[in-house]
């Protein structure tokens, strides 16, 4: 699978990329500046240039950028996507008296997005940290993928069975983001409150 990670210079697009890598998939991470995209991806011994350049010719896009710049983002490389599908992962999140919670009432910011371009749009990876993804070894967790189009939402779960020791697991339809989503809200308030790297893994499903 041919990967492109627009937002590829921060930090879960770095640990995206090395991850990638390892699992021998073909990755380049884009960002608005191509010397910094440049510099990053020869430290992680891949490709990188451009957002607009990277996305073109590849089988899928991760969408990486922070989510107050993925509508934007998403909007202004419409065109360079076109019909290839996208993967959202951002998750907009509040603070406030020392915890987090979700930062939009109504369709989640992958429901947006899927508004602005004209491919497919699969939202996931919102319960994996770029710490425990940077680390020598897969995280012992499972990953969740959501989306409408069913081939979309199969390349986001090959892509997250890379990422992770445990499984991609089918959350349902594109609606379920305003879940999974919001569970990145717990799973930082459960890191500041025990002072850990918190995953998720499923039990009772064969």
């Amino acid at each position: 699978m041919r990967v492109a990670i627009v937002g590829g210079t921060g930090d879960f697009g770095r640990a995206l990329g090395k991850r990638l890598r390892e699992s021998g998939e073909a990755v380049s991470i884009g960002s608005r500046d191509s010397d910094r995209a440049s510099e990053v991806a020869a430290e992680l011994g891949i490709e990188g240039g451009l957002n607009q350049e990277v996305v073109r010719d590849v089988d899928l896009v991760v969408l990486a950028v922070n989510a107050d710049a993925a509508l934007p983002t998403a909007q202004s490389l419409a065109r360079a996507i076109g019909s290839t599908p996208l993967l959202s992962v951002g998750s907009e999140l509040r603070f406030s008296d020392r915890a987090a919670r979700p930062g939009f009432e109504g369709p989640s910011l992958a429901e947006r997005v899927a508004a602005t371009v004209p491919g497919p749009v699969a939202a996931g990876l919102h319960s994996l940290a770029a710490r425990t993804l940077a680390g020598d070894e897969a995280p012992d967790e499972d990953a969740f993928v959501c989306g409408d189009d069913e081939s979309a939402k199969e390349l986001a779960l090959e892509l997250a069975g890379r990422l992770v020791a445990g499984r991609a697991l089918d959350a349902g339809p594109l609606a379920s983001a305003r879940a999974l989503e919001g569970l990145t809200a717990v799973i930082v308030n459960l890191n500041r409150r025990y002072r850990g790297h918190a995953g998720i893994r499923v039990t009772g499903l064969r």
